[in-house]
């Protein structure tokens, strides 16, 4: 019996263009090229890089990766129709395009004649004319053309026969793709759906009228539909798939959903909603494993907080924290897993927190290697030992380098690598400045011998954590690999003024892990001394079991 062929889908990722209009996100070359070719190795056909002609930066990025090209993925530049009342060939943005050198270039044009008559301020022939011109042009240089329907589907529903006017001319001068965009991303599934079933076959029905052009002596083909969606109405993933169920054969997003307003169609979501859910094929199963690593390293190079509650991808897309839950995953994970985690790359969490049970530590233990009896006393303490530290203000569901420590501590399995012996944090206002320079003072102990150091920082926890690592670089210099990637603040009960207590979360990384660690106290300085100490002991820890593991 011969194996069925699942359908193809078609990515294009415009994370480079689309994704950097978010408020707030700003690349520079280096990490547009870093993540091109990070989105070339998870298998995108098709990567947007910019608008080559609008600003320098995409100039650049083009002629950069002309010297070192992508391995499988098309590049792809951007660009809107010529300008009404005037040659393709004498656009000079038209030949930024052509100078960026690609095979293929993306065009826009309006589908809305609101954006026509008010936007343009030209005629509805005239911007026929423009997409028609545009595309030949481009074509007569040997370009192949994918053209985005801009506004389609809002045009579409306030005048249907001209917004097809437009496609269909597309299509007749020669674009292969048709990509509906609901740019204002208002439209819901239904419509989407109702929509897109009418263009495929309203453009599968043009086979007879799709001839050589006169112009370009291009043999016209049957384009094929691709979907643009963006999520001002939360729909933006659904509206993707219910595009593709009806036809679309190219799905267009970012990584992370990145993009103006409310962003675009993630495709951290889709791919594997496609893929594992619908039967679809985006990408191989072995790149598909690469999808929370290519998530997170898109969202370091941005700048951007990874989103910890994002399906598939997130920290907690695939923890669990009540008892029940974990004792019920623990027998079966299907009990409360919609995927295996490692099908997309991310992995199972348990939870710790003063709603766990015996249950929890015993799969937290597991983890760590460690295989718990839940009948010996040291788990039964350990759990107690977690819940008095909460009931004082903890939190280890926020904190699970802490709880780790915390286990190896009440199993004595805890390596001492340091011991800090005493600490002293200066603070002087910088004259005419609303903001302070601090001096640490830091006394370590490491192998029986005594270190007493000194380091300035901006504010009293970077200079209490750059006093630390001068300390130990010299006993531990993977340190340097280390650093304090967030820190946060709480104060637990507001109503006790100053003598409140506080809870500090410091979060450190090493380039492949993240870990958080936790300190509380009334003084704010000795939350954050707490939680920077473990975070740097926490992350020794990981690096001397990795290189045992690689010893052995």
């Amino acid at each position: 019996m011969s194996k069925t062929t699942s359908p193809q889908i078609s990515l294009y990722d415009t994370t480079l263009r689309d994704g950097t209009q978010r408020e707030g996100l700003s690349v520079s070359i280096e990490d547009k090229l870093r993540i091109a070719h990070r989105l070339d190795q998870l298998g995108i056909p098709f990567i947007e890089g910019g608008w080559p002609g609008a600003n320098p930066k995409d100039v650049q990025f083009f002629w950069q990766l002309q010297e070192n090209p992508l391995k499988q993925a098309e590049i792809v530049p951007f660009c809107s129709t010529r300008r009404p009342h005037t040659q393709a060939s004498d656009e000079p943005m038209l030949q930024a395009i052509l100078a960026a050198g690609t095979r293929w270039v993306t065009i826009f044009g309006k589908s809305w004649d609101l954006h026509v008559i008010e936007g343009l301020k030209t005629s509805l022939d005239e911007n026929l004319a423009m997409i028609r011109d545009t595309i030949e042009y481009l074509i007569s240089q040997g370009r192949r053309i994918i053209y985005d329907a801009e506004h389609w589907f809002d045009g579409y529903k306030q005048n249907p026969h001209y917004a097809l006017q437009t496609i269909k001319t597309a299509a007749k001068a020669g674009a292969e793709w048709l990509v509906l965009c609901d740019t204002n991303g208002g439209t819901l599934p239904h419509e989407v759906s109702q929509i897109v079933s009418v263009v495929v076959r309203e453009i599968g029905n043009t086979e007879k009228t799709l001839t050589q052009s006169p112009i370009t002596n291009h043999q016209s083909p049957i384009p094929h539909i691709g979907i643009h969606t963006h999520n001002d109405s939360e729909m933006a993933v659904a509206n993707a798939i219910a595009a593709v169920m009806a036809g679309a054969k190219m799905v267009q997003g970012t990584i992370n959903g990145y993009g103006e307003r409310c962003g675009n169609a993630n495709l951290c979501s889709l791919i594997p909603n496609l893929q594992l859910k619908l039967g679809y094929s985006c990408i191989s199963e072995h790149q598909l494993h690469q999808l929370t690593e290519t998530s997170r390293f898109v969202s370091e190079v941005v700048n951007l907080a990874p989103d910890d509650h994002a399906p598939y991808v997130g920290r907690s897309a695939f923890a669990h924290k009540g008892g029940i839950h974990v004792s019920a995953v623990e027998r079966n994970p299907l009990t409360y897993e919609h995927i295996t985690p490692e099908q997309v790359g991310n992995r199972r969490r348990i939870v710790i927190s003063e709603q766990s049970g015996l249950s929890n530590v015993l799969a937290k233990a597991r983890t760590l290697g460690i295989e718990l009896d839940k009948n010996d006393p040291q788990t039964k303490h350990i759990l107690q030992r977690m819940k008095d530290l909460e009931s004082e203000g903890y939190q280890f569901e926020a904190a699970e380098a802490s709880f780790a420590l915390l286990m190896y501590t009440a199993l004595g399995l805890r390596q001492e690598f340091f011991e800090v012996q005493g600490f002293h944090v200066n603070c002087d206002l910088v004259e005419g400045k609303k903001s302070t320079n601090s001096l640490a003072t830091i006394k370590v102990a490491v192998n029986g011998q005594n270190i007493l150091e000194a380091a300035e920082g901006n504010g009293p926890v970077a200079a209490l954590d750059a006093a630390l690592r001068k300390a130990l670089m010299n006993f531990y210099p993977q340190i340097a690999d280390f650093e304090l990637t967030d820190y946060k603040v709480r104060i637990l009960n507001g109503n006790r003024g100053t003598s409140a207590k506080t809870r500090a979360l410091v979060e450190s990384g090493n380039g492949q892990q993240r870990w958080t660690t936790i300190g509380v106290s009334a003084n704010i300085l000795e939350a954050s001394y707490q939680a920077v100490v473990e975070g740097l002991e926490y992350g020794l820890l990981l690096h001397f079991q990795a290189e045992k593991a690689l010893k052995i």
